[in-house]
């Protein structure tokens, strides 16, 4: 009978390499960085990986549908403010619409350690107690660095909002 080493030799290799990717993932992820900010991290209350917890908010449609133009305006203007206040006082890392996202109409991320902290400041705005939005809520985990997305906007935007 006549066997074929092929197939040995190829699953040989698949392990081989499958190993050697695992050495060289682990190497990565214990090599130390070398632009690493020991007073920036603190600040922005990192772990080890750069990384800290927020709250995601996406918002809805809501039930009410506001005719009123002068209303919706309105309300809209409160919207835009609140949420500018809630970036200035540190709360609000990230907000925007969706584009094409059909009844998720937008998002916040918000620097808070709680869902129960992100609706009261949700609570705030306008939209959502005008019942336009609606509001889901998630704990994310993601890059500190968007602490400092607020203070980069600033230096970019040639027109405010609100």
């Amino acid at each position: 009978m006549y066997y074929s080493k092929a197939p040995f030799l190829a699953l040989l290799f698949v392990v081989a390499l499958s190993a050697c990717a695992s050495s060289h993932t682990n190497k990565a992820i214990q090599k130390t960085n070398s632009g690493y900010d020991e007073q920036l991290a603190e600040q922005l209350g990192v772990d080890e990986y750069g990384m800290r917890s927020y709250v995601f908010v996406v918002l809805n449609t809501g039930p009410a549908v506001i005719t009123d133009e002068n209303r919706r305006k309105e309300i809209f203007a409160g919207h835009f403010s609140n949420m500018g206040r809630l970036a200035t006082d540190g709360k609000l890392v990230l907000a925007g619409p969706f584009i094409e996202g059909g009844k998720k109409r937008g998002l916040y991320i918000f620097n808070v350690a709680t869902i129960e902290q992100a609706k009261a400041l949700v609570d705030t705005d306008p939209a959502v107690a005008a019942g336009i939005f609606t509001a889901e809520y998630t704990k994310f985990y993601g890059s500190a660095a968007l602490l400092e997305l607020n203070k980069i906007h600033k230096t970019i935007q040639k027109t405010q909002i609100g």
